[in-house]
């Protein structure tokens, strides 16, 4: 290496590459000192001596924000890089740690942490009470954008969800479920077992977030029959969906599991769907597997073992 390489690589701070993405990723020196825990003054001075070692300017500052500049855009791809092998520099050492310590940071989408996660998390941490878990809700395609920027270790989301992709990510099979349609006990279309989502159309919907894997689905649906989705009322909740259809404000569609999960919220009826997109698959999500820290490894096996399959439900 070259004196001049040498003198470069001393000069570059590690903790400033990480303030570095995180205004990159939240587009605000505010919102990245907010989210590291340090004052904005600090980040703005460890950005100006990262533009000093670099001799060029990286970020354009505005009122509303900070955008990239050209060099900052090769910048930001280089230190994601850098960061990502610590990641996995750390990944390796802790396997030589004494004992089994950690923290491991979990997006997923809600269909996850309502049908499946609390049981699934509260069972690995009655084995292993040393290790921390952050448990953050987002849309799939947050899910998948949070794991490929580094701010999750690993996500929970529905494979083919949203408009982030997942091609650039390893997954592994989590869970399935199917989706239903759920209606008031005295609404005309109780009357059926199955139904194609398309017999739904004519009727008030209540509805998850608009972007939601549901939500999306249910777009495609209704414009593949060419009839407008009559979204009524968005909510962000499982129950407060249930409670919106039970108070005649529409119908919905949500996860069977979750639905039987809720069976006291109201006088309702889950109907099944015949759409194939009312099967689906939910993947664990990840960078590189094999260069996470052991102890989100160890629970990537967990969620993943069959053992950890969905417990058996009481009779509602």
């Amino acid at each position: 290496m070259k004196s001049t390489e040498r003198s470069f690589a001393r000069r570059i701070d590690l903790t400033s590459l990480q303030l570095f993405v995180a205004v990159c990723e939240l587009g605000s020196i505010g919102r990245a000192a907010e989210r590291e825990f340090i004052a904005a003054s600090a980040v703005s001075k460890r950005l100006a001596e990262l533009e000093a070692t670099v001799d060029t300017p990286l970020l354009y500052r505005h009122s509303r924000g900070v955008r990239l500049t050209p060099a900052g855009e090769n910048l930001l791809h280089h230190a994601r890089a850098v960061l990502f092998g610590l990641e996995k520099m750390q990944g390796e050492l802790s396997e030589y740690a004494d004992g089994v310590r950690g923290h491991v940071r979990i997006h997923a989408n809600i269909s996850a942490i309502v049908q499946f996660l609390p049981e699934d998390l509260g069972a690995f941490v009655s084995r292993h009470g040393q290790v921390k878990i952050d448990l953050q809700e987002h849309l799939s395609a947050d899910v998948a954008q949070a794991v490929r920027e580094g701010a999750a270790d690993i996500g929970i989301a529905h494979y083919a969800a949203g408009t982030g992709g997942t091609a650039d990510l390893q997954s592994q099979p989590y869970r399935q479920d199917r989706l239903v349609l759920v209606v008031p006990q005295a609404h005309a279309l109780s009357a059926h077992d199955a139904i194609d989502f398309e017999a739904a159309l004519d009727c008030d919907i209540v509805g998850l977030h608009a972007n939601s894997s549901i939500g999306l689905a249910m777009q495609r649906a209704a414009a593949r029959a060419g009839k407008p989705l009559k979204l009524r009322i968005q909510v962000t909740g499982l129950d407060a969906m249930c409670r919106m259809i039970d108070n005649g404000l529409g119908i919905g569609v949500l996860p069977d599991r979750a639905f039987a999960l809720m069976g006291g919220v109201g006088a309702l009826r889950a109907v099944a769907l015949t759409d194939d997109w009312a099967a689906r698959e939910l993947r664990i999500l990840a960078r590189d597997f094999a260069a996470l820290p052991v102890t989100a490894r160890m629970l990537v096996d967990h969620l993943a073992a069959p053992q950890a399959a969905r417990p058996a439900l009481a009779a509602a």
